[in-house]
Parts: C-alpha cells; structure tokens; sequence
C-alpha cells in the first residue's frame, strides 16, 4: 500500500514470526484548543493553566529523530504542523521531508483537527479532513499521505465517521475510548480488533474499516512513562550505582506486555500522552534503553521483541496475519467510563456555540464552495475590496476538534472559537459582496444582518425601501419564510420579476417593534432578489389574540391545543389523513451535584448525571397568544419567565409545528438540564432513530446496545445519543420526526415519547480535565446565556417519510444566505440567477438509504456535462473522499469478516465518464475541467 519511496516504512516492519512482537508508538496528544485556545497551545503561552507548546513538541522530536535512525514518531492535528512548518528553513523542510520518505515521521490521521463524532455535521468534518489532507499531499506527496485514522480522544465514536474514513482511503482506524463495559467484554471474546462495516447501504468493502482499541486508551503502560510532565523513575542502567533498576524495568514491562491477549503476534503500545515530547530527549532515551535491554533477553531465550513502529507498521502485521475478524455495524454511543457516568452532557453542551457553528457551515458552503468558485478572481478583488475564504476555512476546520463545537472546552476557549469564526464571516462577507456584485452586475452596496437571531437588522427597522437577495445553496429549489425585524406597520413586497408578494407585518418579541413576514422561492444553485417598501397607508399589524386557540392549520397539517392548558394536544398531516395524539411541553432535571448516595458523580460539560430518573415539569399551562394571518399562523406561549415558544405553520409548505424555543437559564436556578419532551400515541416499543453525522439513521433502543449485555446505572443519561440533524419515532402508521437546528442530545425514555435537551447550566465541574462548571452567562444576559432554537416537526407514513426528513434536514443545515441593499435597486441589475453550479472540485450526492424510500432509495445516474449551467466540462477524474488521491489508484487492505450476514446489494457501472451513477448513501468527487460558457 505505500509508495516505493517510502522505503524504511517497508523494511521496519520485518520482526520475528516466533516472537510476541511490541510495537512501541510515541507520539503526542495536541488539542486544538481545550484548557488554552489554539494560540496559546501553539506558542507556550498561559502555562499557569496547563503547561503545553506545540512549537517545542515539534522542534524536540525533530532533532530528536535525526540522533538515532531506529526512532519513529507519529504526528496528527495539521493545524499546528502547518503553523509550524511555514516557519522552518528551507533546509529544515528538506531535513523533514527525509524524516517523512523514510517513514521516521509518519502523519496519520491528517486532518486539520481530530473532529468529534457526535456534534459534527458530515459535511464540515469532510471539509476540514480535506483541508489537512490537501496540505500534506501537496508538501510531501504520496509518503506523507496517512493510512490510519487515529480518534485517540473523542469521546464515543459515530459509524459515519468510519464510512468516511473508508471512503477517504484509510487502510485502519484506531480509538482509544469506548463503553467500560464494552472494553471488558470485548477483551474477554478477544474482539479489540474487529472490522466496522459502516453503512448498511454502500456494498461491501466501500465502507469496511478495521478498527482497533488502544490498550490504555493512548497514554504509556502505567510505570512508563518518561515526560517531563510524568513522575515514573528513569531507566537507571550504571550497574555501579545502588539504585540500578534495569532488572526491575524489564521484568515489569514483560509482565505488562504477556497481559496483552490478543489474537496476533503482535501487541501495540502507545509511547505519549498530552502535550508530550516538549523535551523529546527524555522519552527517546528512555526508549532506547527499553528496547535495548528487552531484546537484549532473547540471547537467553526471551520471546519478546521489542520495536519502533507506527499504526500503520501494526496494522500491516495484522494484515499479514491473515485472520478473520469480528464483525460491527452499529456504533460506539453512547460512552460512558464508569458506572454512573455517561458521557452524554456534552452533546448539548454549549448550544449556542453549536448553532453558531452550524449556521457558519452554512455561509462556508455559500462563500467558499460556491460563490467563490463561480465568480472566480472577481469573488476575491471586487468593488468592496479583498476578500478571502482562508480565514473562515481555518476557523470552521478548527471549531470541528473535538473539544471545540462538543462545548468541553474553558469559557474563555469558547470565546475564541467563536471569535474565530466571527472573523472568518467578517472576511467572507466581502467575498460574497464581490460575488453577488459579479453575478447580478450591480455594485450596490451588501448589508449583512447577523443578529436576526435576536430579531436585530438596523436597515430593515429604518429604511423605507430595501432589497433581499437570497441566495440558495441547494441543487433543488426551496421555498423559505424570511422575518424581518422592521417598525413601520405595512409593507409592499415583489419578487424578481415584478410581481406582488403575500406578506404581513405583526407585533414583534425583539427589539424592533413589529416583525415583517414573506415567503421567498430561491432558485437551485442560485439567488433571488425581492424588493421591500413601506407603505404610507396599509393595514394595521396583524392583531395577537391572547386566548387558547382551538387549532392552527394550512394545506398540510393541523395543530391542535388543549383548550384548558393551551398545550399541544394532537397533530394531523390533512394530505395522509393521519392524526396523532401529540402533547408537547418543558421540562428540567435537577443536575447532580456529586452528593448522592450511588455516586459522587456531577453533570458537567462531559458528563449527563440526573439526581431523579424524573423531571421537573416547568409549567403544566402556558399563557398563549394567537396570529393567524394570511401567511403564517402562529401560537406564542410562555411557560415561565425563562421558557418560551412560538409554534407556527406558514401557508403553502409541509413542514408543521414549527419551533422557536428560548431558555436563559436564571443564576437562582444552576444545576438544571433543560428538555422538551414529545409525548405521542405512536407505540415505539421504546425504539427511536438518530442520524449519524446528518447522514444515515441508526435504530437506538432503549436499555439495549446490539454487540453486549448493558448493565444500565443511568436510566437517563445512558439512554441518550446524539441528535445531529433529526430523529424520529414510528410504528406501522405513524413517523413523527424532529429536525434539529444543532447537535443535542436525546432519548426515548418512555413508549411513544421523545425527549430533546435544549441547554444546561450547571454547578460543578464534572471531574474531567476542563476544571470548571458550565456556567455561561453574557453581559447581555447574566441570569444565563438565552438560546433560541428551532425545531421542525413532520407527520408522515413511515414508508415515505424519509422522502421529507432528509430534505427537511438538508434546508436546516445549508439554509439561504441572506444580503441586503438600501434604496432603489439598479434597473441593469440582474435580479435572478439560476443554476449556477460550483466549481472545479465537485462532490455527488446520493442522500438516502437503500432500505428508505421505494422512490428516492434508487440508483440516480447524473450527467456531469448537463449539470452546469455557466460552465462547460471539458475534462473529469474521479478521486477519493477526500480529494487526495485519484480514485483508480486508491488501495486498500481486504478484511474478512468471521460472521457475514450482510446482504449482497447490487453495484452499478457508471455508462460514461460523463455520465455516472450514485447508489444510496454514496458521496463521489469528481475533479472537473471546465471553461464559462
């Protein structure tokens, strides 16, 4: 599998067959951000927190390197080798690039960051894998390429992430943490080591990954540990001193090494931890000592043989090995390290900074993926001055680490993320400025509002005439609600080509005084411009009517509330005939605070730890108004002075109970785990379904994991999984999806109930590195951060929802981009543009499941020479994932699994070059030459 070049990669792995062979990996564990931002981590600053500099890690092991020939070193987060590297001579880069050919430095992973796999939406791990793996193709070719993915950290991991992985290329992937009671059971049946099968629709070995857990998770065997951050005593090895302790050393590390059962010859043991090999001397030395004195027993008969090696060298010996292995199709969620201690918190963690997250994925795709490639130069030197992607890139790359978007990193870090990707939209917006100004041949003057989230845009409260322009970024049209914080009380609105828009103006719960509300039709790939202007004397803002309403509805569904209590009480889709019994409400668990009589374990950002298997209700009735216009009726309803909620149904679209959400959780109130439960007539036999990574749906039940026994301590906590993009509960009649707008946590805990968390605020640290409570508050709101969210609700028969929550699910995640401009509009100014497409790298889609939907679960075969409005495609090759390497030149190993019960799916040929064809579930890249038309 390795490059000729890459020669020593080869020749190190050649140890004895007769021999327990162990396989020693130093290496470093670098967070991207954690108890220090990035910067500091980086640079050695702030080691009053902790004490780490990745420039010193770098340097050390380097020099450390070229001392001995037989070291081997792995390195993983790219973000910080790239910062690195750009400041190294030439002939340092040259010195590295040798320690790179000869496999003495070897990269696995590659990413920009190791992601976390239960807040991360695929899209955007895909991105920042690109951009690490692009920069070490392009700096040391196929030698620096990696083989191996290495999780070494997250905290559980998702089965679209090993998906990912196999399309990407990786011969293996490695973890170090998983379920306590899964470790046990699988080192008893010996199945450490096992192949994934990652996808229940791409035909094997397309999403095959071999997997393998770490033994000690990824720190050294305990007594090994040779850092200047470690306590474990030296090898001493001058017989003529009295504390000589080789005899010692070597007889506890052959004791450590037997204990390792596993179905090879060969054992892997992992050399480093956090922020290590600062002084990279200290480790080596050790090391070589180690190695020396162990193999120096085999000349009285030892079999034991010990050695420098890489993940990549171990799993080439595995696969030598030639074995059968156990087979896995579900996933590793959720995780939890002891009893009572399920590390569920951290997928709501934080829910603001997951928004944020995921709304910049969105403007990343727009300006970065799109806009940036049709406009071309244009997009980057325009009428509103240079702008860039590179910055939002970073940003967004680095918000995927895994102590970044899952909200477990210091407050102070957090800020900084967000800060990052602040900046990145600051920079991008010039970009989509140039852009728009290209394409609609107008240089009026962008206005971006970025507080609509709190109801804020100064231009629509003030103007009496102003333009949107909404940009799509999907491949299909979308029809979209735009609201608009304004304080005049009537309004005109047109669409692009002149005619008159439905809209109306109400009473607003921000800033402004009334909210104006219209429906825009976005064109695929492209944008729309609708013109708005205040009318001198239209009709008043639609009334509120503070009263119970009976039902709200519109061509699709019906909502119905409880006239007593002003609840949700049933919901019907009016197209199916379909009706469910549906009542909706908040509620909050009191967080443990360490004082219980189980455990002395608290919630805190990891950890989900309820005192009571029982909620506190917030309210049982909510003080209701009701708006019913022509465009949108909506019910208000306030639970208590901290939870609110507007449901609402615009005219024309499918999609019902629309959800907006506030909670700030008051400064009196600390140690509360915030949710909103869903209790239905649907019979679910406490199964429910969540996305993985927005991509395919897993089958979750209560109490119950598919590969070992639980034995259940956390009747909550260890009943959640992570909600990326929707779940969904069903029976033969009925599916009620939720759409998320952010990754968060939930659970079905009791029949026909789903329960989401929306926000925590707790007391107490939970006792895992990060040394503080999850307390956010603002200047703005210091009784608790206020976080308003959004939840879509679909009623469907389950034989074609999926038709509707995944296009739900993609126009949540990729939403329109809206821009603004002030006055009259430009008579030459292009108004509309359709079916743009994007540029030079293309990714193809497939988004259903084979077993999903009778219609949308086809094969769909897409011309790539017709898909291009603007653009001609003169040239096509088909490349990997990641788009590191061509597709016809990826190899990777073949594993077979002991048990196969998968059945065989069909393969398809795509008819030409031109003309390919996507099976269910299946992403493929496609290097594209192209000239405008």
């Amino acid at each position: 599998p390795f490059s000729p070049k890459c020669a020593l990669k080869e020749e190190n792995v050649a140890p004895p067959t007769n021999m327990l062979n162990v396989h020693l990996v130093p290496h470093t564990h670098d967070d991207v951000g954690w108890l220090k931002t990035v910067d500091q981590y980086y640079y050695g600053d702030r080691n009053d927190i902790q004490h780490a500099g990745v420039q010193y890690i770098l340097d050390s092991v380097v020099d450390q390197l070229l001392k001995n020939p037989d070291r081997r070193f792995i390195y993983v987060e790219t973000a910080f080798f790239y910062r690195w590297w750009k400041r190294q001579s030439p002939s340092m880069q040259q010195t590295v690039r040798q320690l790179v050919d000869e496999g003495r430095l070897e990269f696995v992973n590659g990413g920009w960051c190791m992601s976390d796999e239960a807040t991360t939406h695929y899209s955007a791990v895909i991105d920042q894998m690109t951009m690490g793996l692009r920069f070490l193709n392009e700096t040391f070719g196929a030698c620096g390429r990696p083989r191996v993915a290495w999780h070494i950290d997250p905290f559980g991991h998702a089965r679209e992430h090993a998906s990912m992985f196999a399309q990407m290329g990786y011969d293996g992937f490695f973890f170090g943490r998983l379920d306590y009671q899964d470790r046990t059971h699988r080192m008893v049946q010996l199945e450490q080591e096992l192949l994934w099968r990652a996808s229940d629709s791409l035909p094997p070995p397309t999403a095959d990954l071999f997997t393998g857990i770490l033994p000690n998770g990824y720190n050294p065997p305990e007594g090994f540990c040779w850092d200047q951050s470690c306590d474990d005593p030296p090898i001493r090895d001058d017989p003529d001193l009295e504390d000589y302790n080789v005899n010692d050393v070597v007889s506890r590390f052959l004791g450590i090494a037997k204990a390792q059962v596993r179905r090879t010859n060969h054992i892997i043991m992992t050399m480093g931890s956090d922020f290590q090999y600062e002084n990279a001397n200290l480790w080596y030395k050790n090391l070589d000592k180690l190695i020396l004195y162990v193999n120096a027993l085999q000349a009285n008969g030892s079999k034991v043989n010990v050695l420098y090696s890489t993940p990549s060298c171990y799993l080439q010996e595995l696969h030598r090995a030639n074995l059968t292995w156990a087979l896995k199709t579900d996933d590793f969620f959720p995780y939890a390290d002891s009893d009572h201690d399920f590390w569920t918190g951290y997928f709501t963690s934080r829910p603001a900074l997951k928004r944020y997250e995921r709304i910049s994925n969105s403007n990343l795709q727009v300006t970065c993926n799109q806009l940036e490639v049709l406009a071309g130069p244009a997009s980057r030197t325009g009428p509103f001055g240079e702008g860039e992607s590179q910055t939002m890139k970073k940003a967004m790359a680095v918000a995927q680490h895994h102590d970044a978007v899952s909200g477990t990193e210091k407050q102070h870090v957090a800020n900084d993320y967000a800060r990052r990707l602040a900046n990145g939209w600051q920079r991008c917006q010039v970009l989509v400025s140039n852009s728009l100004a290209a394409l609609s041949a107008s240089s009026a003057k962008r206005i971006y509002c970025d507080n609509l989230n709190i109801s804020v845009c100064p231009l629509t409260e003030s103007s009496r005439k102003f333009a949107v322009t909404v940009y799509n970024p999907l491949a299909r049209p979308v029809s979209w609600a735009v609201r608009l914080p304004v304080n005049g009380s009537a309004y005109a609105v047109s669409d692009a080509k002149g005619a008159a828009v439905d809209c109306q103006v109400s009473r607003n719960r921000g800033f402004a005084v009334n909210e104006l509300v219209f429906q825009v039709q976005a064109p695929p790939l492209g944008y729309s411009t609708y013109s708005v202007s205040l009318l001198q004397n239209g009709p008043p803002p639609a009334s509120m009517k503070p009263r119970h309403p009976a039902a709200i509805q519109n061509e699709y569904l019906r909502v119905t509330f409880d006239p007593d209590t002003g609840l949700l009480s049933s919901l019907a889709n009016l197209e199916t005939k379909q009706s469910i019994k549906l009542t909706q409400n908040f509620y909050w668990y009191n967080a443990s605070d360490g004082n219980n009589t189980e455990s002395n374990q608290p919630s805190g950002a990891y950890i989900f730890r309820p005192n009571s298997s029982t909620p506190f209700i917030i309210s049982q009735t909510a003080k209701t108004e009701t708006v019913q216009t022509s465009v949108v009726q909506e019910v208000r309803q306030w639970f208590s002075p901290w939870v609110s909620q507007v449901v609402r149904l615009y005219a024309g679209r499918g999609v019902g109970g629309g959800n907006q959400s506030i909670c700030g959780i008051c400064s009196t109130c600390l140690g509360k785990e915030v949710i909103t439960r869903l209790d239905t007539s649907i019979q679910t036999a406490e199964v429910f379904y969540t996305d993985s990574n927005g991509r395919e749906v897993l089958r979750r039940k209560k109490d119950f994991r598919p590969t070992w026994t639980l034995k259940q301590s956390e009747p909550i906590a260890g009943n959640y999984y992570p909600i990326n993009s929707r779940a969904f509960i069903k029976d033969d009649a009925d599916q009620l999806t939720v759409v998320t707008d952010r990754s968060q946590g939930g659970g079905s805990i009791h029949n026909g109930s789903l329960e989401i968390m929306l926000h925590r605020r707790l007391l107490y640290d939970d006792v895992r590195g990060v040394a503080e409570p999850l307390n956010e508050t603002s200047h703005i709101f210091p009784d608790g951060l206020v976080v308003r969210g959004r939840l879509l609700l679909s009623l469907e028969r389950p034989p074609v929802a999926a038709d509707t929550h995944r296009l739900i699910a993609q126009e949540m995640v990729l939403q329109p981009l809206l821009t603004f401009t002030d006055g009259d509009l430009n008579p030459n100014t292009r108004l509309e543009v359709r079916g743009v497409g994007v540029g030079n790298v293309c990714l193809l889609e497939h988004q259903f499941q084979s077993w999903e939907s009778k219609v949308s679960s086809q094969p769909v075969t897409v011309s790539l020479q017709k898909l291009f409005s603007t653009m001609e495609v003169v040239g096509v090759s088909e490349m990997n994932l990641s788009a590191n390497q061509w597709k016809d030149e990826m190899r990777r190993f073949a594993w077979a699994p002991q048990t196969d019960e998968t059945p065989v799916l069909k393969t398809f040929q795509d008819i030409s070059p031109w003309e390919v064809t996507l099976r269910p579930m299946e992403i493929r890249t496609f290097l594209l030459r192209v000239v405008l038309r």
